[in-house]
């Protein structure tokens, strides 16, 4: 091998792991985004669903307040 080709070689294996060291991140990042929009959208579910709870109570006691 000439000179050239071991300068090429020398600089594209450490190129191309460090590309893919990118993409396997990048992906991961991905998946992690996946997850939290997962939970806040769990989260968000059973807040309404307390919330709703809540305001039921809330109806029930002045309707009750009104009666009186």
């Amino acid at each position: 091998m000439d000179e050239t080709t071991k300068l090429i070689i020398a600089m594209a294996l450490p190129t191309l792991s460090v590309l893919v060291g990118i993409l396997i991140n990048h992906r991961q990042i991905d998946m992690l985004r996946a997850h939290v929009d997962t939970r806040f959208d769990l989260l968000e579910r059973l807040f309404d669903t307390k919330l709703q709870r809540v305001e039921e109570v809330l109806d029930a006691r002045l309707k009750h307040l009104e009666e009186k």
